[in-house]
């Protein structure tokens, strides 16, 4: 792709995504060597992050809000027949795959939440609101869902990798850099001012630590 290069991603968001990076292959680490109380703090830093991510996606950047990028199905039909441009930020289909990972971690956290170990000596926060035997169901789900979201975030790389060799598109340098080159006539990224991002910050923070029970 040749033409100028434009801001579409904020710094918010690539900091979300590549502490998601990090932080998945550590909880399912913590979580294998039942290192309970660190898997438990890791897992309360991703719900704090995928609660700003929510409220980020209602009043953040332009090609952060989902109103930004969520479209219908004749939208991800034109793109995919190749009637509609991809645009900046996530194309139509991008967008599916985006709010498909977000809601899979958003319910291995909720679920993570109510887990406890075999014993019921390490329960996660929410643990005593459900009794020993539902914790247990709970704490599967859990696994399971964990290995269906890695089963899309396999399919996820594998996209990339498409783009990357059919389409001659990078779509990892601009998560990395925030830019990427547009035709002249393209748009940009409309940022949001910083109290924005300090409210969503401060929103997720606060119901992360009454989630947590740490106020």
């Amino acid at each position: 792709m040749s033409g100028r290069p434009v801001r579409i991603w904020d710094l918010p968001t690539r900091v979300f995504h590549w502490a998601l990076v990090l932080l998945i292959p550590a909880l399912w680490w913590t979580g294998e060597e039942h290192l309970h109380d660190l898997h438990f703090l890791l897992g309360e830093v991703t719900l704090g992050l995928l609660l700003f991510r929510l409220f980020w996606g209602l009043f953040g950047s332009s090609t952060a809000r989902f109103a930004g990028f969520v479209r219908g199905p004749r939208a991800i039909l034109a793109y995919l027949r190749g009637d509609r441009p991809a645009g900046i930020g996530h194309n139509p289909l991008g967008a599916l795959s985006v709010l498909a990972l977000l809601f899979l971690l958003a319910n291995v956290v909720g679920l993570g939440l109510f887990a406890t170990d075999e014993d019921g000596l390490d329960p996660a926060p929410l643990a005593h609101l459900v009794s020993y035997d539902s914790a247990r169901i709970l704490t599967e789900r859990h696994e399971q869902v964990f290995w269906i979201l890695v089963g899309f975030i396999v399919l996820h790389l594998a996209a990339i990798l498409y783009y990357l060799l059919a389409k001659r598109d990078n779509l990892v340098a601009p998560m990395v850099t925030g830019r990427r080159e547009m035709p002249e006539d393209g748009g940009e990224m409309t940022g949001a001012p910083l109290w924005r991002f300090l409210l969503a910050a401060i929103l997720a923070v606060v119901l992360t630590c009454i989630v947590a029970a740490r106020l």
